[in-house]
């Protein structure tokens, strides 16, 4: 079977790149090895999609080459999106921080594409393995449901993530077959976990959350933190893992917006004899005060400012060295991914390899927490449609 256009993937970028290929009149086809498209848009957001984010910059992604995403963000907005559900009637709404929703379900985002790739001509081959790609004059692709070819190909095959979803190393393996470097590949937007020295003095403290400040070397993310059995999760967490480096140690500031030592002072000052474990559950959890409090049983008026010093710096930079994440299982994006040095910015083709085009989550762009990646999705398939 020939096509113009190959999309080996069904998410969010291939539907996305499929949709505008045909739209100009391509001849797409989409193959995509699960008996469904767009698995991962169906449980983004709790089953709500969270499809984008109206603070969209390039500074919400990361990447060893941070400008690469600039060109694609400008070229597909929001706007953009929001326009394609108005036409499909899909009502959305506003969460938080930008964060925008289906008001029903995910899955009136996979039938919109579904039926936007109908309108387009997109022919889509659910259960389509590809076992072997390779190029002369065109690519030709040995699948399980026959032979393709094509004079453009389009690898949309997204991360490690999720793996029970069908998630593979395929696109990296593909990329490398055609001349390829591949970023140290990582789970990121996953919970931390602590090592197994400090694991048993804060093992107590499973399902204890509160609004925190976590902090990676020069990022900064506020937003909620949860201890589990095996360390810490919550959005501040999960996006401290983007740009956690796996060997150095976070700092989490555990009164955001208190001043606690000038606090402490004043009630000193005060005269007051309380009994620092209960005066700081005024503010914290009594089991993580009493986990991270070494003379709780002292009453304030008996603490030296010095020691009262202490106890706030431990509050507010209290330093956590990871022993790694909870893996690919539970990670909701692959960091790092083929290097985007080798790639057009504005086409998307491949610098090595005429008619190659890599988009979406396999590539070296990562997200922060709250539809940025799937907004990558949208504008990097977008952007490659328009020249595959």
């Amino acid at each position: 079977m020939d096509y113009d256009v190959i999309i080996i993937g069904g998410g969010a970028s291939g539907l996305t790149c499929a949709i505008e290929a045909g739209r100009r009149g391509r001849k797409a086809a989409i193959l995509e090895h699960s008996p469904k498209i767009g698995q991962k848009i169906l449980i983004s957001g709790g089953g709500r999609c969270n499809f984008t984010n109206l603070n969209i910059s390039s500074k919400n992604y990361s990447s060893s080459n941070p400008d690469f995403c600039r060109s694609a963000l400008a070229r597909f907005t929001p706007e953009h999106f929001t326009a394609l559900l108005d036409k499909h009637r899909i009502k959305f709404y506003e969460k938080e921080m930008g964060q925008l929703f289906c008001e029903k379900s995910s899955k009136e985002i996979v039938s919109m594409l579904k039926a936007e790739c109908e309108k387009s001509g997109v022919k889509i081959f659910l259960d389509c393995k590809v076992k072997s790609i390779t190029k002369h004059n065109k690519f030709s692709l040995e699948t399980g449901r026959g032979e393709f070819s094509a004079a453009s190909l389009v690898i949309a095959t997204g991360g490690l993530s999720y793996k029970d979803l069908g998630a593979s190393d395929f696109g990296y393996a593909a990329a490398k077959q055609f001349g390829h470097s591949i970023v140290r590949c990582r789970p990121s937007l996953v919970p931390l976990v602590f090592s197994k020295t400090v694991r048993p003095r804060f093992s107590g403290l499973s399902g204890i959350s509160l609004n925190v400040s976590s902090s990676f070397k020069n990022r900064t993310f506020k937003g909620g933190m949860l201890f589990t059995r095996k360390g810490l999760s919550g959005p501040a967490i999960l996006q401290t893992s983007l740009a956690w480096d796996g060997k150095n140690s976070v700092i989490i500031d555990l009164l955001p917006d208190l001043d606690i030592l000038t606090a402490m002072k004043e009630a000193k000052c005060s005269g007051c004899k309380i009994i620092l474990k209960n005066y700081l559950g005024r503010f914290l959890p009594n089991r993580l005060a009493s986990a991270l409090v070494d003379n709780e049983s002292k009453r304030l008026c008996d603490i030296s400012g010095h020691e009262l010093a202490g106890i706030a710096d431990k509050l507010h930079n209290w330093e956590i060295k990871p022993a790694g994440t909870e893996g690919y299982d539970v990670a909701e994006v692959t960091a790092g991914g083929i290097d985007t040095n080798e790639i057009s910015s504005k086409t998307f083709e491949s610098k090595k390899i005429n008619g190659l085009y890599l988009i979406g989550e396999v590539l070296d762009v990562t997200g922060e927490l709250g539809g940025y990646n799937l907004h990558w999705a949208w504008a990097s398939g977008f952007a490659a449609g328009q020249f595959a």
